[in-house]
């Protein structure tokens, strides 16, 4: 049987992907992928993630400032995000904190995630969380605060595996790439087999996050720099990683995996 496919998180309108977006999108079709989340960053491609939307009956748009974003946030920000949620069906994301980038601004950071959090549960709409080297203020904020009803994913998933049942009894979902199959990527490999069975999700974050080339279906370039970038029909690529990470035959994991996505983003 065709499977039906669900990418919980990538940057479809990503400048990188501009040039062979026809293309892209044809193979998404063909490759069964029902729906993608594309998440926005920041203002600057608000714009293009909802006229993607509006052009894809596959995209989900998702808007939210980034952390690597929020010094260049404008004065009028929030009603700007406020004025693309009210286009119609969304989430929030990307949101997160991000202590990996050189000299951040943690408190800014959390200023941001904040406000967006709020405005996700005042909206009653899911929302996609990135977090690298900041696991224990982003648990420790989501449990000082208000958490979206119908909860929130952890896009790509790297903090560690005893963590997974606290962030879950929050609302968590957790959504591993095809990177993670990377030899280097071992211990979130591992952490993922302790992810609950309701709260898996799969996805490229394409262009970025290149499976292994044995992996890599459908192989693309960036034509500014000439270096490879990630496909979004890869995603059925990660669908078979997965599979095989979790010893579970591929029908069965579709099927978990649409039930999580339409659970999450409400598109049953």
């Amino acid at each position: 049987m065709s499977l039906r496919l669900y990418d919980a998180h990538n940057h479809l309108q990503d400048d990188r992907l501009a040039p062979h977006r026809h293309a892209v999108m044809e193979a998404v079709q063909r490759e069964g992928i029902v729906k993608m989340v594309v998440n926005g960053t920041c203002e600057e491609d608000w714009p293009e993630v909802l006229a993607l939307a509006r052009k894809h009956r596959q995209v989900l748009p998702s808007f939210g400032c980034h952390p690597w974003c929020v010094e260049e946030r404008s004065a009028e920000w929030q009603k700007a995000l406020q004025h693309y949620l009210n286009q119609g069906p969304a989430a929030v994301g990307e949101i997160g904190l991000d202590r990996w980038i050189k000299d951040c601004d943690l408190p800014q950071q959390e200023e941001a995630f904040v406000w967006q959090l709020r405005l996700a549960v005042e909206r009653d709409l899911p929302v996609s969380i990135h977090c690298l080297h900041a696991w224990d203020r982003l648990l420790e904020l989501l449990r000082a605060e208000p958490r979206p009803r119908l909860g929130f994913v952890l896009h790509s998933y790297g903090g560690p595996a005893e963590m997974i049942d606290p962030l879950a009894k929050l609302g968590a979902y957790f959504s591993i790439p095809g990177y993670f199959e990377h030899d280097r990527k071992a211990r979130q490999r591992e952490a993922f087999k302790q992810v609950p069975p309701d709260r898996l999700l799969i996805e490229t974050d394409a262009p970025d996050q290149l499976l292994p080339d044995e992996r890599n279906a459908f192989p693309l370039t960036d034509v500014g720099s000439g270096k490879p970038i990630n496909h979004p029909a890869n995603v059925a690529s990660v669908y078979r990683f997965v599979a095989e990470l979790l010893n579970e035959p591929l029908e069965s994991l579709a099927m978990r995996v649409e039930e999580n996505f339409q659970r999450l983003f409400r598109t049953s």
